[in-house]
Parts: C-alpha cells; sequence; structure tokens
C-alpha cells in the first residue's frame, strides 16, 4: 500500500493527504478527485470526467505496469461508489 500511496502522490504532487490508515487515506483522496472536490463547484467536473482524465494520467505515467493496475482498480472501485449514491438520490 505504500508504494501505492507513494505512485499516487507522484502523480498529484500537490494533494496533501489526510493521516490514518494507508489504505483508507488513498481512498478518500481518490474519491475526492473523482468527486472534483479541489475545484471551485461552478467550475467542477462530473465524475465520468474526472475518471477518464485521472485513467489517462495513470497510464501515461512511468509507474510500473502493477501499479498503475491497482491504483486504477482503486479508481474504479470508488467510482462505482459515487454512482451508486447519487443514483439512490
Amino acid at each position: 500500500m505504500k508504494k501505492l500511496i507513494e505512485g499516487y502522490r507522484s502523480l498529484w504532487n500537490n494533494r496533501l493527504l489526510n493521516e490514518g490508515k494507508d489504505e483508507d487515506v488513498l481512498r478518500e483522496a481518490i474519491s475526492r478527485e473523482l468527486k472534483d472536490e479541489f475545484s471551485h463547484p461552478r467550475v467542477r467536473k462530473q465524475p465520468h470526467e474526472k475518471y477518464y482524465l485521472a485513467t489517462k494520467r495513470v497510464i501515461d505515467s512511468a509507474l510500473e505496469p502493477d501499479l498503475k493496475l491497482s491504483l486504477l482498480a482503486i479508481h474504479i472501485e470508488e467510482l462505482e461508489k459515487i454512482l451508486s449514491v447519487t443514483k439512490d438520490r
């Protein structure tokens, strides 16, 4: 998990991560990224668009292939959570 967090930090170098259990911290950061919580509300993008941009960034990176797949898998899981919450509304 430490390698995943280091890989995430290398892609989003200015992101501050909260303290806590490594997996929870990483999942929270990815969820916040997909919800575009780091942007002003008027310019926020939809989760699908943020997922596309994040996927492109991960794939185009110099990370090891297994780290890329792990990060993408977490992105998919977090996007599915976001979509299930918004679908229930």
